[in-house]
Protein backbone atom coordinates (compact mmCIF):
# COMPACT_ATOMS: atom_id res chain seq x y z
CA UNK A 1 0.00 0.00 0.00
CA UNK A 2 2.99 2.70 0.29
CA UNK A 3 3.31 2.86 -3.31
CA UNK A 4 -0.30 4.30 -2.99
CA UNK A 5 0.36 6.56 -0.37
CA UNK A 6 0.34 9.93 -2.38
CA UNK A 7 -3.14 9.35 -3.81
CA UNK A 8 -4.79 8.06 -0.95
CA UNK A 9 -3.50 11.14 1.35
CA UNK A 10 -4.96 13.28 -1.27
CA UNK A 11 -8.15 11.19 -1.04
CA UNK A 12 -8.33 12.02 2.77
CA UNK A 13 -7.08 15.61 2.34
CA UNK A 14 -10.34 16.12 -0.25
CA UNK A 15 -12.59 14.31 1.78
CA UNK A 16 -11.84 16.47 4.63
CA UNK A 17 -11.64 19.78 3.47
CA UNK A 18 -13.97 19.76 0.67
CA UNK A 19 -16.41 18.04 1.94
CA UNK A 20 -19.16 20.19 1.34
CA UNK A 21 -18.94 19.04 -2.74
CA UNK A 22 -20.99 15.85 -3.92
CA UNK A 23 -19.09 12.39 -3.87
CA UNK A 24 -17.79 10.47 -7.55
CA UNK A 25 -16.72 7.32 -8.27
CA UNK A 26 -12.84 7.29 -6.66
CA UNK A 27 -9.91 5.34 -8.55
CA UNK A 28 -6.73 3.91 -7.23
CA UNK A 29 -4.60 1.89 -9.04
CA UNK A 30 -0.94 0.36 -9.05
CA UNK A 31 -0.90 0.92 -12.30
CA UNK A 32 -0.66 4.67 -11.92
CA UNK A 33 0.52 5.16 -8.22
CA UNK A 34 0.84 8.57 -7.94
CA UNK A 35 -2.82 9.10 -9.98
CA UNK A 36 -6.18 9.65 -7.54
CA UNK A 37 -9.39 9.67 -10.24
CA UNK A 38 -12.68 11.00 -9.53
CA UNK A 39 -15.03 10.59 -12.21
CA UNK A 40 -18.87 12.45 -12.26
CA UNK A 41 -21.69 10.73 -14.14
CA UNK A 42 -25.12 12.79 -15.37
CA UNK A 43 -24.33 16.55 -14.55
CA UNK A 44 -21.16 18.64 -15.53
CA UNK A 45 -22.03 20.95 -12.86
CA UNK A 46 -20.66 18.28 -10.39
CA UNK A 47 -17.58 18.55 -12.10
CA UNK A 48 -17.74 22.20 -12.54
CA UNK A 49 -17.97 22.52 -8.93
CA UNK A 50 -14.59 20.30 -8.24
CA UNK A 51 -12.97 22.22 -10.66
CA UNK A 52 -13.23 25.65 -9.69
CA UNK A 53 -12.76 23.92 -5.61
CA UNK A 54 -9.56 22.46 -6.78
CA UNK A 55 -8.20 25.90 -9.14
CA UNK A 56 -8.07 24.33 -11.82
CA UNK A 57 -8.47 27.19 -14.87
CA UNK A 58 -11.38 26.75 -17.34
CA UNK A 59 -8.75 26.50 -19.81
CA UNK A 60 -6.98 23.80 -18.81
CA UNK A 61 -10.45 21.41 -19.23
CA UNK A 62 -10.57 19.19 -22.37
CA UNK A 63 -13.79 18.94 -23.94
CA UNK A 64 -14.88 15.98 -26.12
CA UNK A 65 -17.55 13.74 -27.31
CA UNK A 66 -18.06 9.59 -27.62
CA UNK A 67 -21.07 7.53 -28.49
CA UNK A 68 -21.36 9.26 -31.95
CA UNK A 69 -21.98 12.75 -30.05
CA UNK A 70 -24.37 11.53 -27.27
CA UNK A 71 -22.40 12.16 -24.63
CA UNK A 72 -20.14 15.07 -23.33
CA UNK A 73 -17.10 14.69 -21.66
CA UNK A 74 -14.64 17.21 -19.64
CA UNK A 75 -11.35 15.81 -18.73
CA UNK A 76 -8.93 18.05 -16.33
CA UNK A 77 -5.91 17.39 -14.21
CA UNK A 78 -4.02 18.97 -11.12
CA UNK A 79 -1.45 18.32 -8.58
CA UNK A 80 -2.79 18.28 -4.94
CA UNK A 81 -1.04 17.01 -1.71
CA UNK A 82 2.08 15.06 -3.87
CA UNK A 83 -0.62 13.33 -6.20
CA UNK A 84 -1.51 13.87 -9.55
CA UNK A 85 -5.62 14.51 -9.74
CA UNK A 86 -7.77 13.77 -12.85
CA UNK A 87 -11.63 14.61 -12.66
CA UNK A 88 -13.48 13.79 -15.53
CA UNK A 89 -17.36 14.45 -16.23
CA UNK A 90 -19.59 12.42 -18.08
CA UNK A 91 -23.29 13.95 -19.40
CA UNK A 92 -25.67 13.16 -21.85
CA UNK A 93 -25.63 15.57 -24.92
CA UNK A 94 -29.14 17.48 -24.98
CA UNK A 95 -31.38 16.21 -27.98
CA UNK A 96 -31.63 18.54 -31.04
CA UNK A 97 -34.48 18.40 -32.43
CA UNK A 98 -35.44 20.19 -36.10
CA UNK A 99 -37.19 23.47 -36.31
CA UNK A 100 -40.73 22.77 -37.79
CA UNK A 101 -40.52 18.63 -36.78
CA UNK A 102 -43.42 17.02 -35.88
Amino acid sequence: MRELGAPLVALRLLATDLADLPAGCVAVSTVYPDLLELTFHGDLAVFEAWREALGIESGRVDYHEQGDGRTRVLEAECEFAGARLRLTGFAKTPVRTLAGAV
